[in-house]
């Protein structure tokens, strides 16, 4: 079986989807799981729903009525019949997100966050596997939340592997199936989420389990880049990558392939290849046993909006072992991603990812035990393979706050 992602960009809309029916056709596409994202920038808008319930309940229906109709909408381009049962199944769905915000009680935002978001998901899934079959490419849509099982820990579940494979496995091999990344349930089948652009890892869930003959996954971009389009102008597709060098990208931050997907596919050496689904014809990246990279070049990760915080003793002694084991348990604790670590005799350096503006709560908790100074909104530029070059090029106007390097990486803190 083959596993093809398909993410929000490549199902935006109806002309997308189309494209998408294109590109199973074009590759032959016969047996295996088409794993799929909400769609275009459906996850935002629910999360805005999320807001609205939390902050500014007069907006919720507003949010809501925003999120059907760009569905209906899509759903009315693609289908000629307006009696079709799609229409039923959108309907019913919406119909059990409002029953949800009727009743739900509880005041934990994780928690209603993956009620909510998690059905941008199933609604995208819904609607393509309904436009496939309507055109005779035949499939079974599958609930990932009754394959996928995970824990409680909203917002990132952690996977039970041995109960998600014995469901996993029970999908037979000569079919195709339609089903959602970035979502599972828990133990109470409650929906969960494993974490933005957990969609990659969803696939590579379903081929580890399935031990699958390759997953690809479809980008609006030619292949893993050396650079983010986004900020580098001069970038350079990459032909081959090993799982290793993957993993390190994935790991500083690369947007392409999310950080948890790689790690089931080596442990199976399962190919994993990211291809255009403008170009579906071109060779795209192969993620495989091999060399690092193909070509040998520096690459480039950029990551906005990070935090830089400096730790220092308040009677200039020593920073000691069991001070900084402390402060990366708060870390763990509140959920404060490290990026960068740098010490001296008397003060410690991190530069961390505070996704769930959780440092106002560490702040107060450490401020009387050290003092504490901080610069938000500074950027984070890695270079593997780094040359005297690239690091002119990363530095260059810029007001350096921190930088560090080994033999491989090096990292630079700026304004």
């Amino acid at each position: 079986m083959k596993i093809y992602k398909f993410g929000g960009a490549s199902i935006k809309d109806a002309d997308a989807i189309r494209n998408v029916a294109n590109v199973l056709k074009q590759t032959n596409f016969t047996k295996g799981v088409i794993v799929a994202s909400a769609m275009g920038k459906t996850t935002n808008a629910l999360e805005e729903v999320v807001a609205a319930i939390f902050h500014n309940k007069n907006t919720l229906n507003e949010k809501i009525d925003f999120v059907e109709k760009y569905h209906l909408e899509i759903v009315n381009q693609l289908f000629e019949n307006k009696n079709h049962r799609v229409f039923e199944k959108i309907s019913m769905l919406f119909s059990q997100l409002k029953l949800f915000l009727d009743n739900n009680k509880s005041p934990l935002y994780n928690f209603v966050y993956d009620q909510i978001v998690s059905m941008g998901e199933v609604l995208s899934t819904t609607i393509l596997s309904e436009y496939l079959n309507e055109i005779q490419f035949n499939n079974q849509w599958l609930d990932a939340r009754n394959l996928i099982k995970t824990d409680n820990t909203y917002r990132e579940a952690i996977v039970d592997w041995k109960l998600t494979e014995e469901n996993i496995q029970q999908i037979k091999g000569n079919d195709i199936y339609v089903t959602q990344g970035f979502i599972g349930s828990d133990a109470n089948c409650f929906s969960v989420t494993l974490g933005r652009e957990g969609s990659d890892y969803s696939a590579a869930i379903f081929a580890y389990c399935l031990d699958a003959k390759s997953l690809t996954i479809w980008k609006d971009v030619p292949g893993v880049l050396n650079a983010d389009p986004r900020y580098f102008e001069d970038y350079i597709q990459l032909q081959q990558i090993s799982y290793t060098e993957a993993i390190e990208l994935s790991f500083y931050g690369a947007s392409v392939i999310h950080p948890k997907t790689l790690q089931p596919l080596q442990k199976k050496e399962i190919p994993l290849y990211v291809k255009s689904f403008i170009q579906p014809e071109k060779a795209g990246t192969a993620v495989s046993r091999g060399l690092d990279l193909v070509p040998y070049t520096p690459c480039f990760i950029v990551k906005k909006n990070q935090l830089l915080i400096s730790f220092s003793s308040k009677d200039f002694s020593f920073i000691l072992e069991n001070q900084v084991s402390e402060i990366f348990k708060l870390f763990a604790k509140y959920r404060i991603k490290v990026q960068v670590i740098q010490n001296s005799a008397i003060s410690f350096s991190v530069c961390v990812e505070d996704k769930f503006e959780n440092f106002d709560i560490l702040y107060a908790e450490l401020k009387n035990q050290f003092a504490i100074t901080y610069n938000k909104n500074v950027n984070l530029y890695t270079v593997r393979h780094f040359t005297s070059e690239s690091i002119d090029k990363i530095c260059k106007n810029k007001e350096i706050l921190l930088q560090q390097i080994n033999r491989n990486t090096i990292q630079i803190i700026s304004k």
